[in-house]
């Protein structure tokens, strides 16, 4: 088996023993520094990385304080997963129960808000303090289905030996990231975890799947209220003189008048009555409608107000390893936007390059392939809309007059961990030497 790489279906087809002695082989092998005789996961693999790098302890436990009650009950009462707990629980925590497993849901920073399915196995999970209330990120637990979703930002299956930790190699765990479909923020993570002997190859597929249904619950939730917005909104625009349109509090466009329409605005994070400058906008005057906004955009701005297209600073923070911004700031105030993983690499090639890059060269930086121009042309399109102020185009690149700082992680490896852009894999290994 040498030379090949290990995958959850030849795991499967293999004898339980068996693999659990391969497993631990391929961690002892890789943790000590030594070829192992197949090579783990490459999820995995980067995730022990980060582990050896952070300096935790393989031999210790996975305990953790647990939140208060009340901070427990008030994080429940405050996450939108509360809202379709019910699909979450019906998709899974029945096949959990039957198949000696625990549904698990964590919140965005890891913390296990709720769980549900075998009493026994719940016991057990105990333990292991996988209980309400626990962290279970990648530093508190090591390698776990949970924390490596977090800190991955998608599906991940962790099984046996493939936990750093050794006190979670008689467990399996596949878990995924539940997004809110409004702003594609993570919400948490749906989970389900065993004993080992309950590993399955098709849970990681499961669990997908009803974190989409969830998802696609809460998108039908979202669409209703647009449209209760647009029936309050649709009369008044009717008497609106000029350019006008309706949003709900994440920027969705209800209703629009004057204006050529848009699905969504980005709005500031820190946004009330008044008037405020929007990039795609400009300025506005702001007034409260039941579960949204009127946005009435003022024809002839004072010059002083016009907006950062003369100039102005970004700041691109990408130190952290789930969370991207961009912060714009220019004579009419600042703004920040959270960017999806896509939108932080395209940014941070362009801070990288100054003088431009063509839609065949972010081809070739982003996917490695220069014939994927139709993509990179869909997503520069999707990244103009908020910030054409600051981004000029043939060749894509920030504006001459505006001032670009990149926010970096302490440690190179840490510099989008997601990514497999090529651009940024030769950043991270130019920036380690």
């Amino acid at each position: 088996m040498k030379n090949t790489q290990l995958d959850m279906k030849r795991l499967a087809a293999m004898d339980a023993a068996q693999a659990t002695r391969l497993l631990h082989r391929v961690r002892e092998e890789t943790l000590a520094g030594r070829t192992p005789p197949i090579a783990p996961r490459p999820v995995i693999d980067a995730s022990w990385q980060r582990m050896a790098r952070i300096g935790l302890d393989p031999d210790q436990g996975t305990s953790s304080a647990l939140l208060r009650r009340e901070e427990l009950e008030r994080r429940r009462r405050s996450t939108l997963l509360s809202e379709v707990m019910e699909t979450l629980s019906g998709g899974l925590a029945g096949i959990a129960d039957a198949s000696l497993q625990i549904m698990v849901v964590t919140d965005e920073q890891g913390r296990v808000l709720w769980r549900e399915g075998n009493l026994a196995v719940m016991r057990q999970a105990n333990g292991i303090c996988l209980e309400e209330g626990a962290a279970w990120t990648e530093h508190t637990a090591g390698t776990n289905a949970v924390g490596t979703a977090l800190a991955m930002g998608r599906a991940v299956q962790v099984h046996s030996a493939e936990h750093y930790v050794q006190a979670l190699h008689n467990w399996t765990c596949a878990a995924a990231p539940v997004r809110d479909p409004r702003d594609q923020r993570l919400l948490g993570i749906l989970d389900v975890s065993g004993p080992a002997s309950s590993f399955h190859p098709a849970m990681l597929a499961l669990v997908g799947s009803v974190a989409r249904l969830a998802e696609a619950e809460m998108r039908e939730r979202h669409r209703r209220s647009v449209e209760r917005l647009r029936a309050v909104a649709a009369p008044i625009l009717c008497r609106v003189g000029g350019r006008a349109v309706a949003v709900d509090a994440h920027g969705w466009t209800a209703a629009v008048t004057g204006l050529a329409p848009v699905d969504r605005i980005a709005l500031p994070k820190s946004f009330r009555a008044g008037r405020a400058w929007l990039p795609s906008l400009g300025m506005c005057a702001v007034e409260p409608l039941p579960g949204g906004w009127l946005l009435r955009v003022e024809e002839e701005p004072p010059p002083a107000e016009a907006g950062p297209g003369a100039g102005g600073r970004v700041v691109l923070d990408l130190s952290r390893p789930r969370r991207w911004t961009v912060d714009v700031s220019g004579p009419a105030g600042s703004w920040q936007q959270e960017l999806s993983p896509r939108h932080a690499e395209l940014l941070y090639v362009l801070a990288l390059h100054r003088d431009g890059r063509t839609a065949a060269e972010l081809a070739q930086d982003v996917f490695g392939d220069r014939t994927r121009t139709v993509t990179v042309r869909a997503e520069m399109s999707r990244v103009r809309r908020n910030l054409a102020s600051v981004l000029a185009h043939r060749p894509y690149r920030f504006r001459e007059e505006v001032e670009v700082t990149v926010l970096r992680p302490d440690r190179p490896a840490d510099l989008l961990p997601h990514s497999t852009a090529p651009a940024v894999r030769a950043a991270r290994t130019e920036a380690a030497t």
